[in-house]
């Protein structure tokens, strides 16, 4: 059978006369090359026309530049060493373009708060609102970010997270449009941001009460999250020769938390209680079936016993720690062995390594909103992201040296948070921000 241009058969359909719009939406979705997943009406937007004709190009305007005078320019007259923080003026589409050939793979961090498309004219598409009575509303929006993402994924680095904010009105659309561009294997996660304290009287829409929204987590390559800190609120009970401690599961929970996605974290711990010595072999083979190896009778005759990870929703599950760690750790006295598993003995002076979770409660609305009240004495901008939520994501997944960029930068929260994280711990991190600057951040903001 010979092979259909599916591409074209959709051209040559969007070409027909005579055809109601149900009827075309009809044939474009029996000519969809897709068995499973999303199925929608490719809708052209007015800038892909200027991108057939022309190749966008960004021109610095010198006379906007904000320089920074630091302790460096003061005390030596020299111009300071610092990012050079980019906000680019004009359609993100045209804009995202423009760095593919500037930036490709060479972002570490993107966070974007695109239009939630709740019908209520917060969407505009070839300039024009997109309503709740649009039957195409959806359709547009698909359309409207699949170009879109499919450039940030050119952008990310290999080892790049992507945080797209998002609520009920198009999140299921959204996870599994970014299943196709990024890989099903790479979502990390849906994080459900309580984003205000709901009005707990009303009830007169007959629907949940909505309190959230969300942070849809794809990652590119290699990606890993980092750990940040928290005092633990446990009770210590067990004791050894330095004092109290509790005791925490080392194997890993969470993302990446499989023998398969890290594997040189699932070594075989062989411990001797009587000598109090441990060996850590590699006995195991991801190709075969069982994976480990028999464990050794010459060291469980030997006296030692024979500790593995176990598994993670039927996969083999790993280790919070690589081989050279858990070798300083046990020789520090931080590791405590009962009843067939391995801890991590945490104690009471100790701050605990804490990845993202699948909540977040700390950063509401109203936090966003009193931080613009503070710099501007009123209300200036809509539904503002707390600057302490980006600081956050960006905390756990980029170094002092990253580049973060947002291409729908509203009120131009994530450069603050950017510039924010530079202060406190003297990081280098550069921020490129994309908008259409319909708020005028950076001219009368």
């Amino acid at each position: 059978m010979a092979r259909i241009d599916r591409a074209a058969l959709r051209q040559k359909i969007q070409q027909l006369e005579g055809l109601t719009d149900e009827e075309r939406a009809a044939l474009m979705e029996l000519a969809a090359t897709k068995r499973y997943g999303l199925v929608w009406e490719e809708r052209e937007e007015e800038v892909e026309e200027r991108l057939r004709e022309q190749l966008p190009v960004l021109i610095e305007d010198t006379s906007l530049r904000i320089v920074e005078h630091g302790p460096l320019a003061r005390d030596t007259g020299q111009r300071p060493v610092l990012p050079n923080h980019i906000l680019i003026e004009g359609d993100n589409l045209e804009a995202l373009t423009a760095l593919s050939y500037t930036h490709e793979g060479k972002v570490d961090v993107i966070y974007i708060d695109p239009p939630y498309n709740t019908g209520n004219r917060d969407f505009v598409y070839n300039d024009s609102f997109v309503d709740s009575e649009d039957s195409y509303r959806h359709s547009k929006w698909l359309s409207f970010m699949s170009k879109r993402l499919r450039i940030a994924k050119r952008l990310l680095s290999d080892h790049g997270v992507i945080f797209i904010s998002i609520d009920d009105n198009e999140q299921a659309n959204l996870k599994l449009l970014c299943d196709e561009v990024f890989g099903e294997e790479n979502f990390l996660g849906n994080i459900s941001r309580k984003q205000s304290s709901g009005a707990k009287n009303d009830t007169s829409s007959g629907r949940v009460i909505a309190t959230v929204d969300y942070i849809v987590v794809y990652k590119k390559g290699n990606f890993e999250f980092k750990p940040y800190k928290i005092k633990s609120n446990k009770t210590y009970t067990l004791k050894d020769d330095i004092g109290y401690f509790s005791a925490r599961a080392l194997e890993m929970q969470g993302g990446g938390d499989t023998l398969p996605q890290r594997p040189r974290m699932g070594y075989s711990v062989y411990y001797n209680k009587s000598t109090n010595d441990v060996k850590l072999l590699f006995d195991y083979d991801l190709n075969n079936d069982p994976v480990y190896e028999e464990p050794s009778f010459e060291l469980l005759s030997q006296g030692y016993e024979c500790y593995r990870p176990r598994k993670r929703d039927m996969a083999l599950g790993r280790w919070r720690w690589g081989d050279a760690t858990f070798k300083e750790k046990f020789q520090n006295n931080g590791v405590y062995f009962s009843k067939g598993r391995v801890f991590i003995k945490e104690r009471a002076t100790d701050n605990i390594d804490k990845y993202p979770e699948a909540l977040i409660e700390d950063y509401l609305n109203t936090v966003g909103t009193n931080e613009m009240k503070e710099i501007f004495s009123g209300r200036v901008f809509d539904f503002p992201k707390p600057m302490c939520l980006i600081k956050f994501l960006c905390s756990v997944s980029a170094d002092k040296s990253s580049t973060v960029l947002d291409f729908f930068a509203g009120s131009g929260t994530t450069l603050h948070a950017v510039m924010q994280l530079n202060k406190e711990d003297g990081g280098r991190r550069q921020c490129i921000l994309v908008t259409n600057n319909e708020n005028n951040i950076c001219r009368e903001v």
